[in-house]
């Protein structure tokens, strides 16, 4: 009887040791104990998240394109899945301050790595995307969106890169022995969150607070890549095909909002509505006051519409 070779035999992850990446790498351990996996990322794995110990570690500055070739070079994988990228801090994510940084990591990192993954042979590259390419547009909800969604001209600087590093994967398809597969998560950063509990903000409702938002649970995004990698190992009926990854759950944004500041202890015992009108007023007087003191804005002009759009 022929022996039945692993569908995945060699993976390297991108951004391995971050929040999406390290649960990948998780998952994949787990599900594929016959597959060799290799983790390149700029930050070594921390106790936050955790990497299985037989997973090797590689540090790699993926906007240095010598780095990343030397470890594709030194690993020979099968398959990459580029999970790596920056997403900013809320008091930079509505202005333009950091947009050669995210341009350089995000697309100049991109563009690195499928030219090392096509020189080194590999069989499949798994890209992951965002939504932000499509919700960045601030200006309207995005109620049900799927893939034939069409891209919006304005953005915000993180989408505007995430759509210019994966037209880079989407040109990278067209060689027969490179295929390339995008994979989408639709989430909201839970850190934002945070910041308003820190801050006592806990109380004040921005709008309705009904607005929808789709949060995906983040083993669902890994399954959906080792899946992702599986198909491109095997019938690559996938290959060149967009997903949005999602749990299909939509939540009001007010009780997401509630559901994390509970896990750490806090309920709140009242709540203050501001109507979004008002909101864009405060907005104001609160970029100025954190223009003045130098510390970082909860509410901006951007946040604003964020909080109250349904995504």
């Amino acid at each position: 009887m022929a022996e039945v070779r692993p569908a995945l035999k060699s993976v390297l992850i991108n951004g391995g040791t971050g929040f999406v990446g390290s649960a990948l790498t998780r998952v994949l351990s787990e599900k594929h104990p016959e597959c060799v996996i290799t983790v390149i990322d700029l930050h070594q794995p921390g106790p936050v998240h955790l990497i299985p110990d037989d997973v090797l570690f590689i540090r790699v500055d993926i906007t240095n394109p010598a780095e990343v070739s030397k470890a594709m070079q030194q690993v020979q994988p099968d398959i990459v899945i580029h999970t790596a990228g920056v997403i900013p801090a809320v008091s930079e994510r509505f202005s333009r301050r950091l947009e050669d940084d995210l341009r350089k990591i995000i697309v100049d990192g991109t563009k690195n790595m499928l030219k090392a993954a096509k020189s080194t042979k590999v069989k499949g590259f798994v890209y992951t995307g965002t939504c932000r390419i499509i919700t960045n547009d601030m200006d309207r909800s995005h109620p049900n969106i799927d893939e034939p969604w069409p891209i919006p001209h304005s953005s915000l600087i993180y989408g505007e890169s995430k759509v210019a590093s994966t037209s880079h994967a989407h040109g990278c398809l067209f060689p027969s022995t490179f295929r390339a597969l995008r994979t989408w998560r639709l989430s909201a950063s839970a850190c934002d969150t945070c910041n308003a509990l820190q801050k006592k903000e806990t109380p004040f409702v921005v709008g309705s607070g009904l607005n929808l938002w789709d949060i995906t649970y983040v083993i669902n995004v890994a399954d959906a890549h080792v899946l992702a990698a599986k198909n491109l190992m095997t019938s690559k009926t996938a290959a060149g095909e967009a997903f949005f990854i999602q749990s299909n759950e939509p939540i009001t944004f007010r009780d997401f909002c509630l559901a994390i500041w509970a896990h750490f202890g806090h309920v709140s015992s009242f709540e203050i509505h501001v109507p979004r009108a008002l909101a864009y007023l405060v907005r104001l007087m609160s970029e100025y006051w954190t223009w003045m003191s130098g510390t970082a804005a909860t509410l901006s002009r951007g946040s604003v519409k964020d909080a109250c759009s349904t995504r």
